[in-house]
């Protein structure tokens, strides 16, 4: 049975309009939980457990990134939903390397080799470098606040799929469940804060288009680098090589233990329609009553 059916995107519900976004405490008890916490899809864990991987480094430079733009924004109203943004983001950052530290690490798995080369892509290729000019230094920027706009389509997308997905026939362990389904859930409740921060420095249409063009496939393609490490550290499953455990992905997509990579081709190519916003991926309504009930939120409240 789907979370919140009630509360789908294709129900009649009544959105609640903007939101002033906080960032929310939360604490998960690991202590029970196993890298394959999808016991009926192990491969459809290690591609969510990828995904773990790669969020800390990746929102540490959202947060680098908006930090530096906040500096230059003097619309107070974007500035307020920036600084929620980055409150969450960090948040998001954090829970994510807990489950990394005491989910994969105290099972065994070395997850060093692949953030170190997170900690590359992030801090080195797409971090802040020392420019020229003034005016180049500005464009980097500009180039950085457009990919992260790219980065939250996918993670809106994504939060919308995770709050409606069916993982509980596949015997998923309730805390890690929980852990995707609360940042999804804020991933849709603050899905238009980085297009118009894109917007307001200026991030033009066919930089935008050109953007998702590079950002989409490095982001696949960094999935599944990290989905095939963790194969091959987990001693339970065969080392399969990449025809073959790029098969097992898509047989995981079909059960619809993890998204299809056709359904978020088209996602992606929405974002080249004139006038694009995420406003209608997902729905606002069914993200926050999921924050309000999520476990690891209502015990940090209680």
């Amino acid at each position: 049975m789907k979370l919140l059916p009630t509360l789908g995107r294709r129900s009649p519900v009544t959105e609640p309009g903007e939101v002033a976004l906080q960032a929310r405490n939360v604490q998960f008890d690991w202590s029970r939980t196993e890298p394959v916490w999808m016991k009926r899809d192990p491969i459809g864990s290690h591609v969510l457990n990828a995904l773990s991987m790669l969020l800390p480094e990746g929102e540490r430079m959202f947060l680098v990134t908006f930090g530096e733009a906040l500096e230059l924004v003097k619309d107070e109203k974007l500035r307020e939903a920036m600084i929620g943004f980055i409150g969450q983001e960090s948040m998001h950052a954090e829970s994510h390397h807990g489950a990394l530290e005491q989910v994969l690490k105290t099972h065994g798995i070395d997850v060093e080799p692949y953030v170190q080369q997170a900690e590359f892509i992030f801090r080195k290729t797409l971090g802040p470098r020392e420019m020229s000019t003034p005016a180049a230094q500005q464009q980097q920027l500009v180039e950085r606040l457009g990919v992260i706009a790219a980065l939250e389509h996918f993670f809106a997308w994504l939060g919308d799929w995770v709050l409606n997905a069916d993982l509980e026939k596949f015997d998923a362990d309730p805390q890690m469940l929980d852990l995707f389904r609360w940042h999804g859930a804020e991933e849709v409740e603050h899905r238009m804060v980085a297009h118009d921060v894109a917007e307001y420095f200026e991030v033009s249409y066919v930089r935008r288009c050109a953007l998702m063009l590079m950002v989409f496939p490095i982001f696949i393609a960094l999935l599944a680098r990290g989905a095939k490490y963790l194969v091959h550290q987990d001693p339970s499953l065969p080392n399969h090589r990449y025809p073959m455990l790029i098969l097992r992905i898509f047989a995981s997509m079909w059960r619809g233990s993890v998204p299809g990579i056709p359904s978020l081709l088209v996602s992606a190519l929405s974002t080249f329609k004139p006038g694009y916003t995420p406003a209608t991926v997902g729905s606002s309504a069914q993200a926050i009553a999921y924050l309000a009930q999520s476990p690891a939120a209502r015990m940090m409240a209680s």
